[in-house]
């Protein structure tokens, strides 16, 4: 859910980065390029030059939308998984995220380009950690703390629930136990031996001696 909810943000935020110039500058554009365009009113003017903004907005907000959010995904993933794996939360994993990140990015260069780009990546991940690590701090516990104490809180519900279960359960068989009497099990026996000890044709007998 972390590396699902880091990847939604990073697409958000890399829309956002990339559309907002691009629909500044596409509307100065437009507006400089149709100077000498006719039209029939102001209203359709600046409709022009707003759907040019919209136009520029989604083209470039979609570019980096969509690399801002494989990059923060990776970077996500990579630190989440050495967080779990290493049952802790370390600067250490945000280096190693950003080594990883930057220079599978920067594989198309080369080997050369992965070495450098892995260089700066675990650079730029020892003040990306300690800012994460430092807001964490500042809210009382780390992503890691919460995770535990939810599984605990989570594990307790279920353990009260199946002790509640166990104590209905005992209940209704002390109940069933008082209401079973032995007096009337012994008389419910006896008919039953009566009613077998009776011979099967008596009622043939019966019946024949009737008519």
């Amino acid at each position: 859910m972390t590396v699902v909810k880091c990847g939604i943000l990073g697409a958000f935020a890399g829309f956002l980065y990339g559309g907002l110039p691009a629909a500044r500058l596409a509307r100065q554009r437009y507006i400089q390029v149709s100077q000498a365009e006719l039209y029939t009113g102001r209203m359709e003017a600046v409709r022009s030059a707003h759907n040019a903004a919209i136009r520029g907005f989604l083209r470039y907000g979609w570019r980096w939308s969509w690399r801002v959010s494989v990059i923060v995904t990776l970077f996500s993933s990579v630190s989440t998984g050495l967080s779990v794996y290493r049952n802790k939360d370390a600067v250490s994993n945000y280096v190693a995220a950003g080594a990883v990140t930057v220079g599978l990015f920067r594989l198309n260069l080369g080997l050369r380009g992965l070495l450098a780009g892995s260089v700066i990546g675990a650079v730029l991940g020892i003040p990306a950690g300690a800012v994460i690590i430092g807001l964490q701090s500042l809210t009382g516990e780390t992503f890691r703390e919460r995770r535990r104490r939810e599984r605990r809180e989570l594990y307790e519900l279920k353990l009260a629930e199946w002790s509640a279960r166990l104590q209905l359960t005992d209940e209704l068989i002390d109940s069933l136990n008082v209401s079973v009497r032995p007096e009337e099990t012994n008389k419910d026996l006896e008919k039953i031996e009566e009613l077998l000890s009776l011979p099967r044709n008596a009622d043939k007998d019966s019946s024949s001696q009737s008519q």
